[in-house]
């Protein structure tokens, strides 16, 4: 991909509200394929697109990368062997063990990429068009449609919808709105309004939980106010929302989820005689050389006493299967 094509796949994956990682080789030590300026752009589900090394960097670049879209924090990673590296890795530097056949290595740094907030405002009074405006300024995507016009398939699960029809029709703009399950919905009114708004909403059978998570009034209480000060204070709410991180996610999590993030059940450690991975899912590492591969049919599988192991080629699958106990007792990797 060239520097053009680069450039016009970001934009792409920008347009369409998706988070990705840009990562690029910064320092290249050694025969390695990879080399300084060489970049790739790694979406949140894993796909490469670009160029940033061989089969040994590349799943781990990969794997880094939706961590860090994940957490929305940058990383500098220095990928190769220990015995490369004689003093101390400078602070902030993460240090990926791998083995390659060149003896090569490589520094990545991976950044995430977040795309502008797409908020939809609904309704078409003053208020509504200022925090338009305002939105806009911030180089956020707006689109502000009339209450009637208004319908589920105007948002997305990362969009934000505030619903600003003041009396015209709100049930239904807000009906519209939760059925998109966005990542936050917000009704411009009272609390007696949107009170009454969201009880007419459950006696036809919306779902409590559902109706809890429209924030009403929408925006920062700032008292009695002008229209203007209250397109401010609801743009307030939602930067301040989004530098939280509960925009995100929301938007990663359930649909419809607001941020509440279900915990997560302790991770599962098979038995010994349970398969490490089944065909085809999830990662698995690489007794022999520690590397991190897709389990699958492509990945060398090779069964020893009921656990399935992949590989992350035929040389490693070969040494493991000509002495699988020395690589299974050994903790540390070749």
């Amino acid at each position: 991909m060239d520097g053009w094509g680069f450039l016009e796949q970001g934009a792409e994956l920008a347009r369409r509200g998706e988070s990705f990682a840009l990562a690029t080789v910064v320092w290249r030590q050694g025969p390695s394929s990879g080399k300084e300026s060489c970049r790739a752009i790694i979406t949140a589900t894993g796909e490469l697109h670009g160029w940033i090394g061989g089969a040994c960097a590349e799943p781990v670049v990969i794997r880094q990368a939706r961590e860090v879209i994940s957490d929305g924090v940058p990383r500098l990673l220095l990928l190769g062997t220990a015995e490369q590296f004689g003093g101390p890795l400078p602070e902030g530097m993460n240090f990926v063990p791998i083995s390659c056949q060149s003896e090569g290595s490589l520094e990545v740094y991976i950044e995430p990429i977040q795309p502008a907030p797409h908020l939809v405002v609904v309704g078409h009074s003053p208020m509504a068009s200022t925090l338009a405006e305002l939105s806009r300024a911030l180089g956020w995507r707006t689109d502000l449609i009339a209450g009637q016009d208004f319908t589920a398939a105007a948002a997305t699960q990362r969009s934000i919808v505030v619903v600003a029809t003041q009396g015209h029709h709100d049930e239904e703009a807000v009906t519209e709105a939760i059925a998109a399950r966005p990542a936050y919905v917000g009704l411009v009114g009272s609390a007696r309004r949107g009170a009454a708004v969201l009880g007419y909403l459950a006696e036809r059978g919306l779902p409590t939980g559902e109706l809890d998570k429209v924030h009403v009034p929408a925006g920062l209480d700032l008292g009695p106010t002008t229209h203007r000060e209250i397109a401010v204070a609801i743009l307030a709410e939602l930067v301040k929302l989004r530098a939280s991180g509960a925009l995100a996610a929301a938007a990663a999590g359930p649909a419809g989820d607001f941020g509440a993030r279900a915990p997560k059940s302790p991770a599962h450690v098979p038995p010994a005689s349970e398969p490490t991975a089944p065909p085809g899912t999830g990662d698995a590492v690489d007794p022999v050389c520690g590397m991190t591969v897709t389990a699958g049919p492509s990945a060398y599988p090779l069964a020893h006493e009921g656990v399935t192991y992949y590989f992350c080629c035929a040389g490693c699958r070969g040494a493991f299967g000509k002495d699988p106990a020395s690589y299974l007792r050994n903790e540390t990797r070749c």
